[in-house]
């Protein structure tokens, strides 16, 4: 009897080294599953989910290309919650994004940065604006900190 819990002690044992040794390895999110959950965030109006999948931050620094569709007027944005507004309910990008068709391409990941292909088509005009939605890697999640529009 000595010699089975012995047994199980050991394997008892070495599962939880093995066990705790997985949990501290998570693995990586893709890229592409963050533009996705920001369309389903933005799309549902669920205003407290886009802060885990944006950079703010950053998303305040961005230049005008980053919301250029349609426009060639610069917008800034001086806070957090105005971006928030503008990709919620009757936002200015929520409104433009949601009128045309999405495509999601391929993504690249790079170290700590990646960058996903996002194209919106606006079938009516017959316009394709083609974007390479900036992420980096912030305390192990991918964030959005930008939706540079390459070309239209």
């Amino acid at each position: 009897m000595a010699g089975t819990k012995g047994i199980f002690c050991g394997w008892l044992i070495l599962g939880l080294i093995v066990f705790s040794g997985c949990a501290n390895q998570s693995t990586p999110e893709d890229p592409r599953e963050v533009v996705i959950q920001l369309f389903g965030a933005m799309e549902r109006n669920e205003r407290a989910a886009l802060p885990n999948l944006l950079d703010l931050g950053k998303l305040m620094q961005s230049g005008s290309e980053d919301y250029a569709l349609q426009t060639n007027i610069p917008r800034r944005f001086f806070n957090p919650e105005e971006i928030l507004n503008d990709l919620t309910d009757s936002g200015l990008t929520k409104t433009r994004w949601f009128s045309m068709q999405r495509i999601l391409g391929s993504s690249e990941v790079r170290g700590d940065s990646a960058w996903v292909e996002v194209s919106f088509i606006n079938k009516e005009q017959g316009i394709q604006y083609y974007n390479k939605f900036g992420l980096h890697r912030l305390k192990g999640r991918w964030k959005i900190y930008s939706f540079k529009t390459i070309s239209r």
